[in-house]
């Protein structure tokens, strides 16, 4: 039975991490932001020590992206230095370190119109990305064994903490209330379903290849097209209109294109991503949005 001391465990990823793992196999004790304070190194030391974990996954992260944008000091210290302190410990102590990242550490190549791989060089457009970026090199430099987890649009059961929900949840909200939406249109993504990365992850991590990881749906599609997708599947009567971003004043720049391919994981023949759309529809059923 193999140990996993799972930091931030009720936030949208980590409530299907603690559903789909393997029981037989990984023992999850979860850790709520009550139970440690991943800011501060010597609660962490204090609390993960006695546990004594084989393996650490950090999913906790600060990703408001907007707010982020004047709050730079906070958003290092969560996404970088926080992460470094788990990274020192775990390097320490011969544990495997987990750190769930993003696909908005791109973003700079605004002509990109094929998945970035994870060999690509990064560039990120906003302090999200940046302090990310920052926390992926924390780790890769100070842990020997770990694995960086990229992903993108994540939606699950759960919902994202601090965001009240996540994308999906908000379309079927506003079509109910409005009967009309506009979504950017330039801005293209690969949705992905929380518990197929979960899915994924309990494969991976009974491996020792270590490394970066993109793990993402299948297939690509804008903002727009994947409101559009909500409706048709749901059946709901919405106008749905495409709109470019400059409609939305938003503070923090977001990537025209940050759709990720899944190389390393098929190199090792374990990519067990579904297409965004089957994963969609298997998440609308999850949540009883489908009859």
């Amino acid at each position: 039975m193999r140990k996993i001391a799972l930091i931030g465990a009720y936030g949208q990823l980590s409530t299907d991490i603690r559903k789909v793992f393997d029981k037989n196999y990984f023992e999850i004790i979860p850790l709520t932001h009550q139970d440690i304070e991943i800011t501060d190194f010597e609660n962490v030391k204090k609390v993960l020590s006695p546990l004594n974990p084989e393996i650490v996954i950090n999913t906790s992260a600060y990703h408001r992206v907007n707010e982020m944008e004047d709050n730079r000091e906070k958003a290092f210290l969560v996404n970088a230095e926080a992460e470094k302190n788990l990274a020192e410990l775990c390097q320490s102590k011969n544990w495997t370190l987990v750190f769930i990242s993003t696909d908005y550490v791109f973003g700079k190549d605004e002509k990109r119109n094929i998945p970035y791989k994870e060999t690509d060089i990064a560039g990120p457009i906003n302090v999200y990305g940046e302090s990310k970026l920052a926390g992926e090199n924390f780790t890769r430099e100070i842990c020997k064994k770990h694995f960086i987890i990229r992903s993108s649009g994540l939606f699950g059961v759960a919902g994202a903490s601090g965001k009240g929900g996540n994308f999906v949840e908000l379309m079927i909200r506003l079509g109910k209330e409005k009967g009309a939406v506009k979504v950017v249109n330039d801005q293209v993504l690969t949705p992905t379903y929380t518990k197929n990365i979960a899915e994924n992850m309990n494969e991976l991590l009974k491996t020792e290849n270590y490394g970066l990881y993109h793990v993402t749906s299948q297939g690509q599609c804008s903002w727009y097209e994947f409101a559009s997708e909500i409706f048709k599947l749901t059946k709901m009567n919405v106008k749905c209109s495409p709109v470019d971003s400059a409609h939305f004043s938003t503070r923090a720049k977001r990537p025209k294109y940050s759709v990720l391919e899944n190389e390393a994981l098929k190199k090792i023949n374990l990519d067990l991503m579904r297409e965004w759309k089957v994963n969609l529809k298997l998440y609308l059923q999850e949540k009883g949005h489908l009859e």
